[in-house]
């Protein structure tokens, strides 16, 4: 038996934000057993904890969506180094710092707690570029059931961009698109192939934050996902090519998850210069929910 905890992610209180599962001793386990149990939970992502392969640093880990291993996820990265610090430090206040081996590469973490509140924020190992791929505005249209004339607002125009994953980003020109958008087959899966990614990245101006967004990833067994930290984390490539970015350090607050009931709360810091990006930081909170164990699935599950 494995021991497990589950956390809410980029919230302050449980049963809102993005539920994780993180397994610890996964060191035991195959990547199949990785999927089979990744798949149990059938959270949109499941965290592993393994021994460091550098002693220097906190743990490996690999993170699995029920379907697939991906190289890097933000929700179980903040939620992960959350529950690894708090183990370690004991009651009280801390600030701690963390270095998590992800697929994707070395991500360096900060946890803080004051009082109550127990923070993260994690640097992306990895600054986005441009992906290859076509999204035209009458296939988005389609796929997201909502007409070409809603998509984009200011300089904001559809794009591809990977960091890691990679994601199409949709902005949208009010609230009210967002919260009635929906993936339409057969044109999602259409849309998919011609982008070559799995995941829509949603987004528009916020009342109470900067941006607004959702997630779809039907196709990688996420209908919806409350709170994509990698997503928040590339977003700062579409803000500059929206002409957003000003040279120096910005912070951004985006909500997520509001129309699932699970409203997310992550604030982006982007550091900006001359040459372009320069670091991307995420920071969000996260809450235990509940921990126990979980059988060590056969190879032939």
């Amino acid at each position: 038996m494995l021991e497990f905890h589950t956390l809410d992610v980029f919230t302050d209180r449980p049963f809102a934000g993005n539920p994780l599962a993180v397994v610890l001793g996964a060191e035991v386990l195959s990547a199949r057993q990785m999927q089979v149990i990744a798949r149990e939970f059938n959270l949109s992502e499941t965290i592993f904890v393994q021994p460091p392969v550098n002693p220097a640093h906190t743990a490996r880990v690999r993170i699995f969506f029920p379907t697939a291993e991906i190289p890097f996820a933000g929700h179980p990265t903040i939620g992960c180094a959350i529950l690894l610090a708090t183990r370690a430090q004991g009651p009280g206040d801390f600030t701690a710092d963390l270095a998590l081996e992800e697929e994707a590469g070395l991500v360096p973490v900060s946890v803080m707690r004051r009082g109550d509140v127990v923070e993260a924020e994690f640097t992306a190992p990895v600054l986005p570029k441009a992906a290859p791929g076509q999204a035209p505005a009458d296939l988005i249209a389609k796929a997201l059931d909502i007409d070409e004339a809603d998509i984009g607002f200011a300089a904001h125009r559809p794009g591809i961009w990977q960091g890691g994953p990679s994601f199409l980003y949709v902005p949208v020109s009010s609230l009210e698109v967002l919260a009635r958008a929906r993936p339409i087959e057969p044109h999602w899966s259409g849309l998919m192939d011609s982008a070559g990614v799995d995941s829509a990245y949603l987004y528009t101006e916020g009342t109470d934050c900067d941006f607004r967004a959702r997630m779809f990833s039907p196709t990688a067994g996420i209908p919806e996902d409350p709170a994509t930290g990698s997503a928040t984390a590339i977003l700062a490539a579409q803000l500059r090519a929206a002409r957003v970015l000003r040279s120096g350090t910005q912070v951004f607050r985006l909500r997520q998850g509001v129309e699932m009931g699970r409203a997310s709360d992550l604030t982006m810091t982007v550091d900006y210069g001359p040459d372009g990006l320069r670091a991307i930081r995420i920071r969000g909170g996260a809450v235990p929910v509940a921990q126990g164990h979980i059988r060590i699935p056969g190879e032939q599950a």
